[in-house]
């Protein structure tokens, strides 16, 4: 039994040695599905602390081949979400395309579904949004839309080798724990990031994690209600870097009436497309607007494209009734035709 394992089964930190022995003999072929399975399920069932996910993180971090861009993605922001909260349409998603319509530069990551019926690629795909497929061509696509919605390429390799190892057995079981560390896995060179984190998560390993995450400004939100989202009827707390929390009561930003009722997703997951685009629309009720729109206001107040917040929900607010945020969608969808299809991810972050 390899010695990451033991260390995770006995509750003991694992080194960032142990972690670069576990996926050297991955590569190798040395680890059977069994001990891959096992591996899981103990990350899965107890999410160990912030020092062995720091290690597991700079492990597969060293490995990676430097980022072909030549310079970094000044006042973009990249949007995730942990999932396994209260069932809800996709109102990241919905947040960034308000967001880029707004002119805030957003790149999206996130995977299919884990721990909800229909994740962000899901959904893209059933748009008919394509990922894309490298650095070059998510520059491309931030450049002519502001917004891009990043494919695996992203993501480190080794996780499509632990994927195919644990093959065929899906790697849904262990959502919990890829939800929580997803947000951490993408490498983008954003300016910052704004992850929503639901009661399914360890909040506070995960704010140790993003304290000590290099080369980007992350915003960790939370709210009273377990959600991964902002959300007009709840309390939201927004994590900064440097312990500089901000507090968002209902009613503060936006009016306190609402339930999740009023953000459920469409009931057959073949309705989503048309009830998403009914969101962007501001069609789909006043409490979905309401939601979007704040969510866009953190990805506006985050990126440096506005400095407070009433000024940046004036900004969604006015992306959503001028039609803008619809069209942003109807038109990336349009040219998705006819561009190269991009490779299905086989381990992502939830959104």
């Amino acid at each position: 039994m390899h010695d990451a394992l033991t260390g995770l089964l006995r509750q003991a930190p694992v080194d960032r040695e142990t972690w670069r022995s576990w996926w050297d003999q991955l590569g190798d072929g040395r680890l059977d599905q069994t001990q891959a399975v096992a591996l899981l399920a103990s990350l899965t069932s107890r999410i160990p602390d912030h020092e062995t996910l720091r290690h597991l993180l700079d492990s597969l971090a060293e490995r990676r081949s430097p980022l072909a861009v030549s310079t970094p993605w000044e006042g973009t922001v990249n949007v995730v979400g942990t999932g396994g909260g209260p069932r809800t349409f996709n109102i990241s998603t919905a947040s960034a395309f308000v967001a880029a319509a707004a002119g805030v530069k957003v790149v999206k990551t996130g995977s299919r579904a884990y721990t909800s019926s229909l994740g962000s690629v899901d959904l893209l795909e059933r748009l008919g949004v394509r990922l894309t497929s490298s650095y070059a061509q998510t520059e491309d696509t931030l450049a002519a839309y502001g917004i891009a919605f990043a494919g695996p390429f992203v993501y480190p390799v080794q996780l499509t080798r632990l994927a195919r190892t644990v093959a065929p057995l899906s790697m849904k079981p262990f959502g919990r724990f890829l939800n929580a560390l997803g947000p951490f896995l993408a490498e983008l060179p954003v300016a910052a990031q704004v992850t929503g984190v639901s009661a399914a998560a360890p909040l506070d390993t995960l704010r140790a994690l993003a304290a000590s995450h290099p080369g980007r400004r992350i915003w960790l939100t939370a709210n009273d209600t377990g959600a991964d989202e902002l959300l007009p009827f709840a309390t939201n707390t927004v994590h900064g870097p440097n312990a500089r929390d901000r507090i968002i009561r209902p009613g503060q930003l936006a009016p306190a009436d609402g339930s999740f009722g009023d953000l459920r997703p469409a009931a057959d997951p073949a309705d989503a497309p048309g009830h998403f685009l009914s969101v962007l629309a501001g069609t789909a009720g006043r409490v979905a607007t309401r939601t979007v729109c704040l969510g866009a206001a953190a990805l506006a107040v985050a990126s440096g494209t506005r400095r407070d917040w009433p000024s940046a929900v004036a900004l969604a607010e006015h992306a959503v009734r001028s039609g803008a945020a619809h069209d942003l969608a109807r038109r990336i969808a349009e040219a998705s035709k006819t561009a190269t299809p991009s490779k299905k991810p086989a381990v992502a972050a939830h959104a």
